[in-house]
């Protein structure tokens, strides 16, 4: 009977991983990896590590439990055979679920185990939610629902949280004690180039971009949720001390007060005045459309991707097209940048009375009742319900916002059951259209059939452009693993069977938990 060794993979990026880690896996004959769906493996198989894994099990068990135990006989059918090294994600003392069972099964069969310390995510986590675990951090797995019944109670980090599927049930079990809006954090590859950890709504858990087996989720204690934690006068006082003054320590960037756009103004006068760029000044407003929707969508997409730099850049890129927008319109003498600027400033300090007049509210629904208020008061024009949903949406959204305007004023469905035979009408009638031969038809009855099931979104609270940006992400994301692989057999797409990259279509998927 040979020695079972357990090591960690480290949270991700392959630098966290120990160097005696890396010499145990290249030195032993049995290697088994829990998952090969972690960053690290590629390093790895660089490596040339030869390893086998328990992928397998995950997709075979019909439960958690099943799978955990299936992995466990596998290593000690292993160690049966000689020395084994067993590699999980992360530390194999954090939330790993297969070394509690090898403990407890190699104590009772006399096998030698050893477990070597490794990095766990938590490192990583501490210092991105700038939290100690002595304040009484409770860690456990997302299946673990009698502890989620105590969330709110102590800081909680949620492990496990692979897929969109544990996030729902995850979401749904967090709300039975916490408010829809009460804010958590989502953390995603933590270490790597495009770690995510920010706050969400914990109605929003399972509507994020990209949840994957390297995703967590930290709930905050009630007492800190949401806000920074408060100080008295006293330990103000002491704690800029301690950080040796509070502008030294703590104002790092420019504020708002210190902000100075002059310089862009400047340039595209001058881009704009004869002598300048001969394209700039061939622009006009209708020319140019198409670079502001393009600049917004970009800015949406790294926001999406949490990209810090990108967001800078391409917000600079969307404030580039105001001011040149404001810059044409002042040559033509209809308005200027500070017509736009005072417009609204002085409608951000009219539709916040609560803020800038002796206004009272009760919290956020308040607000945004008051502020539907006001600007119907402001927008006289707007005589009929769906004024204000422009025609320059995207087409899905479009549909989501005119929807919520009916509704509003009681043209609605009263239940999703409804809304759900609805879109199975409008299939039905897509069908016998296409069937016919009727193009035009098909392209009415298509049309219906998105604008059905976007109302269907809406009453499930599902934003369709957000769903359907997730979907393209996915897709995009697969699909170029499935050419990645094409372009590694050396061989052309006609070479491949429509069953052989769906075999790669299926390992991208597996790759994804």
């Amino acid at each position: 009977m040979g020695t079972i060794t357990i090591v960690g993979l480290g949270p991700g990026a392959a630098g966290h991983m120990s160097v005696e880690t890396m010499e145990l896996l290249q030195n032993c004959p049995q290697v088994i990896l829990r998952t090969a769906v972690h960053p690290t493996v590629s390093e790895l198989q660089r490596q040339n590590v030869g390893y086998s894994s328990c992928d397998d099990l995950y997709e075979q068990g019909a439960s958690f439990e099943e799978v955990y135990e299936g992995v466990t006989q596998r290593v000690l059918a292993a160690a049966a055979q000689g020395d084994v090294v067993y590699a999980v994600p992360g530390s194999p003392l954090v939330a790993e679920k297969t070394v509690v069972l090898l403990r407890q099964a190699a104590g009772e069969r006399g096998v030698k185990l050893v477990i070597k310390p490794s990095m766990s995510f938590l490192d990583l986590a501490y210092v991105e939610l700038g939290i100690d675990p002595i304040a009484g951090l409770r860690i456990i797995d997302a299946q673990d629902f009698g502890a989620i019944g105590e969330a709110g109670e102590y800081p909680l980090m949620i492990t496990q949280v692979y897929s969109q599927l544990v996030a729902g049930d995850l979401k749904i079990a967090l709300m039975d004690n916490l408010s829809d809006d009460y804010e958590i954090y989502f953390l995603r590859n933590l270490g790597l180039p495009d770690e995510e950890c920010r706050k969400v709504k914990l109605f929003e858990l399972d509507r994020q971009p990209r949840i994957d087996h390297l995703t967590s989720v930290y709930v905050p204690p009630e007492a800190f949720a949401g806000e920074p934690q408060s100080f008295g006068e006293e330990e103000e006082d002491a704690a800029v001390s301690e950080l040796g003054g509070a502008d030294e320590a703590l104002v790092t960037t420019a504020g708002f007060d210190d902000v100075d756009i002059q310089p862009l103004v400047d340039v595209m006068r001058t881009l704009r005045e004869p002598g300048g760029c001969p394209w700039d000044r061939e622009q006009t407003h209708a020319s140019i459309r198409s670079n502001m929707i393009e600049e917004v969508y970009e800015y949406l997409e790294a926001v999406d991707a949490d990209d810090t730099a990108g967001m800078r850049e391409e917000l600079g890129d969307v404030l580039m097209q105001i001011v040149f927008h404001a810059r044409m319109a002042e040559e033509a003498g209809r308005f200027d940048l500070q017509d736009v600027i005072d417009e609204v400033v002085d409608k951000l300090i009219r539709r916040h009375p609560h803020v800038f007049g002796e206004t009272q509210v009760q919290g956020s629904d308040d607000v945004l009742r008051n502020w539907e208020a006001i600007k119907k008061e402001e927008k006289t024009e707007r005589k009929h319900v769906l004024d204000g949903v422009t025609q320059g949406l995207p087409a899905l959204l479009r549909a989501y916002k005119m929807q919520g305007k009916a509704a509003k004023v009681g043209f609605d469905w009263p239940d999703s059951e409804d809304v759900w035979a609805k879109v199975q009408e409008e299939l039905g009638e897509l069908r016998e259209a296409l069937a016919n031969g009727d193009a035009q038809a098909a392209e009415n009855e298509l049309g219906d059939v998105l604008f059905a099931v976007v109302n269907y979104a809406r009453h499930h609270k599902i934003e369709p452009e957000v769903a359907l940006n997730g979907t393209n992400n996915r897709f995009a994301n697969r699909f170029n693993y499935v050419e990645r692989q094409v372009e590694a057999s050396g061989r052309p797409w006609n070479y491949f069977t429509l069953d052989e990259l769906d075999k790669f279509w299926d390992e991208a998927k597996k790759r994804e938990k």
